[in-house]
């Protein structure tokens, strides 16, 4: 059976700090890469953002998860030298080592392999809001 491939982007516009599920967006993209059995790699192509998969019933899950990260990097400028870009950039470096900016998730039968409870999402670690840019890599058959 032959490989197939296909490569796209998702853009989130996020309003801040915080967790924000993209999973449909992802769903949409495998639907649309017709593979039925695979290997789906996504990568955030920023240094300030991650992802991560988490439980998407309880809303107070990305809470606790956002206010843990920021006791583990709390923004400072006496705490770090890389300031030029406000207190909250160091921290959000710090907070992008300590998750994931990719990861990869199976297709099978046409679906992503994801536990009942799982979702996909973007956790931006700026303040301000940005624009992100995730990139995606299906391959499989």
């Amino acid at each position: 059976m032959a490989s197939e491939q296909l490569q796209g982007t998702i853009d989130l516009q996020t309003r801040g700090t915080g967790a924000y599920e993209f999973t449909s967006d992802v769903v949409r993209f495998v639907q649309e890469s017709g593979i039925g059995s695979g290997l789906l790699t996504l990568l955030v192509q920023h240094t300030s953002a991650s992802l991560t998969i988490q439980e998407n019933a309880d809303p107070d899950v990305q809470t606790d998860l956002v206010g843990a990260l920021s006791r583990l990097a709390p923004e400072s400028t006496s705490l770090y030298r890389h300031t030029a870009e406000g207190a909250d950039d160091m921290p959000a470096h710090i907070k992008s080592a300590l998750t994931a900016t990719s990861l990869s998730i199976p297709v099978m039968e046409g679906q992503l392999r994801l536990g009942t409870w799982q979702g996909i999402y973007l956790l931006e670690h700026r303040r301000r809001g940005h624009h992100r840019r995730i990139a995606c890599h299906i391959l499989g058959a």
